[in-house]
């Protein structure tokens, strides 16, 4: 069909719509955006391009009522744009948008989509002011990115205020950007450092909601069903691209509804010096990102600024919400695009951050990623990019070919399982979905596509992982699993439950020798590495119905149920030995990061199908990995010619010799072994 065939079809409102979204994708301005001094001067600018007018309020302190206001003049590309004589470093400022000559001019400031800090108000509503603040002022002391090769990453996934909040951390400032640079006498930076790992990713940082609409009350429509917390804990609901987020600048304690954060600004140089104390432990900082969606119930955003520029929506002009978020971001306009790619840019140049995790990663367009990609690696080129590979649809090919990681859920599942009830994985002596033997080996190998069944162009782009935020901790997961827990049972003794059975503690020990011996990127969850878990507490005050059992989704708690307890690291100290001990494995012996996929070869399968076996033939070094999941039966493994030191048992996991073994080696039930060849050389590869 033609084109002018197929407008002959189109009704008169499809046209329309049509006819709007070429307009609004023909804006676009090269200029600086925000709120910045320059040559004496501070400069105001907001693209806001269907805008009947615009005004400028700048305000000495959050309440003030007797506040300036500055019209603001709008170019030819829809920037509208104020000049005030000197430095407004400190104040705070808002814009009052008129975006239709019949509405009357109301008192709702929007916020500065490029407010690089921000004072909020705490209610549903979000009512936000950014504050004017002097940029490149901070001493870094020679602080530069960590630029490390991706297969060489160890993540650990972590939450900026559950890391330190819980008084068994025993740092200062718990729960806050400066606790993370203490190094505490349990918890904090010290433990962090302890294990080994070398990579930590934040959840959501830049200014957010904390708080959701009232519990079983209707605003906009909608009944809040579903959170009796009112609380949005995590930090996926972005309110300021450019800030970081406030809360975390001030104190252990749960956030203060009808109070004000932020004012003092000092979140800025808190979270530079956040990340400057990771760095001088080797120790990169990503962050997770939300581009996909706004926060959604607030007032003073991007939906009053311009709502149909900046979100995707149907004929009617309602939210499109494949996010499930209520108003999914239109990434592929041009300003949007824009203000996305200097974003990323100015977070790595600004703060140093080291990389990137994209929330729903594939409700961005393909374009932004790409421009993303290309910029950001002008300016570092080990930039780290990760993806959550779906929303909207599920593409980590495609993320690869951009050159994106992604995180491999299919690893998580056939591993572990897809759930506790009846979708138990590899680990339990059982197949999830389509899971095989072959799938097994795959996933050692990097989930690679030369084998038909993988996903990624290389192994770096693969993200192994078996616990995050979402869902069941491991740990629970496990617990569940065996049956020897419910998810109906109500917990009053959290101690009790923390420490692992004989059982639990081997299928634990299974899964994360699996994770730390294949090839790709390796990334924990926080407590992880203890088998945490995540109980909510029957004591909490709140209408929660589920009070007392284990949780799956602690999106919404700002309590015990997500701070991390040491003192169940200490119950379970030796599942943190084994962490520890595999994760030095790693690091040591490049063979378990950068082999190539023919630098493996399999043992020969036999009649159990869950016992898996190969050898890694890397640098000059030969390494032996035998692994039996099958719950029932011992395995009894054919070792290759010579003698083999024990570096991984059933027990143990580190670098140093347990035991020299040769000619056969029995591997119990639910159980793994890593060997290292004791001859002097191997052949080196072709």
């Amino acid at each position: 069909m033609t084109g002018t065939a197929l407008q002959k079809k189109l009704s008169t409102a499809e046209k329309t719509f049509l006819e709007k979204n070429r307009k609004l994708d023909s804006y676009y301005s090269t200029k600086k955006l925000g709120a910045f001094v320059e040559n004496g001067t501070t400069v105001f600018r907001l693209f806001a391009p269907q805008a009947f007018e615009v005004s400028l309020v700048v305000k000495k302190n959050v309440d003030e009522k007797n506040y300036k206001e500055y019209m603001m003049v709008k170019d030819a590309d829809g920037v509208w744009e104020v000049v005030l004589s000197g430095d407004l470093y400190g104040k705070f400022y808002g814009f009052k948008v008129l975006n239709n000559k019949k509405l009357k001019k109301t008192e709702l400031l929007c916020l500065d989509p490029y407010a690089k800090a921000v004072a909020s108000y705490n209610t549903y509503m979000g009512e936000r002011l950014g504050r004017v603040i002097e940029e490149n002022n901070f001493d870094w002391e020679n602080d530069e990115w960590i630029q490390r090769d991706w297969s060489d990453l160890i993540i650990y996934e972590m939450h900026i205020k559950d890391q330190t909040s819980h008084p068994s951390s025993g740092v200062a400032n718990g729960g806050t950007y400066l606790g993370l640079t203490d190094k505490g006498k349990t918890g904090g930076l010290s433990y962090i450092k302890s294990l080994g790992v070398n990579t930590v990713e934040l959840l959501p940082s830049q200014e957010f909601a904390n708080i959701e609409i009232p519990f079983q009350k209707k605003f906009k429509g909608k009944i809040n069903t579903w959170n009796p917390y009112e609380r949005n804990h995590w930090g996926y609901m972005t309110a300021a691209f450019f800030a970081p987020e406030a809360y975390y600048s001030i104190s252990d304690k749960p956030v203060q509804f009808d109070k004000w954060d932020g004012t003092s600004g000092q979140q800025v140089n808190d979270f530079k010096e956040m990340v400057k104390a990771f760095h001088k432990e080797g120790i990169a900082v990503i962050m997770d990102v939300v581009y996909n969606h706004l926060s959604e119930y607030e007032l003073g955003n991007l939906k009053e600024i311009d709502k149909e520029y900046y979100f995707r929506l149907d004929e009617k002009g309602n939210f499109k919400t494949e996010s499930g978020c209520g108003n999914d971001l239109k990434t592929e306009r041009p300003m949007v695009r824009k203000l996305i790619v200097e974003n990323i840019l100015y977070w790595m140049k600004e703060y140093h951050v080291d990389g990137f995790r994209f929330d729903l990663g594939k409700l961005i367009d393909w374009v932004t990623l790409e421009d993303i990609v290309h910029e950001a690696k002008k300016i570092n080129p080990d930039v780290v990019f990760i993806a959550e590979p779906w929303g909207g649809g599920y593409d980590p090919k495609g993320m690869s070919l951009r050159s994106i990681a992604s995180w491999n859920d299919q690893i998580r599942n056939g591993v572990k399982g897809e759930n506790p009830k009846n979708g138990l994985g590899w680990i339990f002596g059982q197949w999830q979905g389509n899971n095989n033997p072959n799938r097994i080996n795959s996933y050692v190998n990097g989930t690679l596509i030369r084998d038909s069944l993988g996903l990624f162009q290389k192994k770096e782009h693969s993200v192994n992982y078996l616990e995050s935020h979402d869902g069941y901790t491991l740990g629970d997961f496990i617990r569940l699993g065996t049956k020897e827990v419910s998810d109906n049972d109500v917990i009053k003794n959290v101690d009790s439950l923390i420490k692992l059975s004989p059982l639990q503690m081997k299928l634990n020990k299974l899964a994360a020798l699996f994770l730390f011996t294949s090839q790709g990127i390796t990334m924990i969850h926080a407590g992880q590495e203890f088998a945490r878990t995540k109980v909510i507490p029957f004591s909490v005050d709140a209408p929660d119905t589920n009070r007392g059992r284990i949780d799956h989704n602690t999106y919404d708690k700002d309590n015990e149920v997500n701070a991390i307890n040491y003192h169940q690291a200490k119950i379970n100290q030796e599942l943190l030995n084994y962490y520890t001990g595999l994760i030095s494995l790693r690091n040591k012996y490049d063979a378990f990061r950068k082999a190539d996929y023919d630098d493996i070869t399999f043992l020969t399968k036999d009649h159990n199908e869950f016992a898996v076996g190969y050898t890694i033939n890397y640098n000059e070094n030969e390494f032996l990995v035998l692994m039996n999941a099958n719950p029932h039966s011992n395995k009894e493994f054919n070792l290759p010619e010579g003698n083999w030191e024990v570096l991984v048992n059933a027990e143990l996991a580190g670098t140093k010799k347990l035991a020299v073994v040769n000619g056969k080696l029995v591997v119990p039930s639910t159980a793994g072994y890593v060997l290292k060849s004791r001859k002097e050389k191997v052949e080196s590869r072709k």
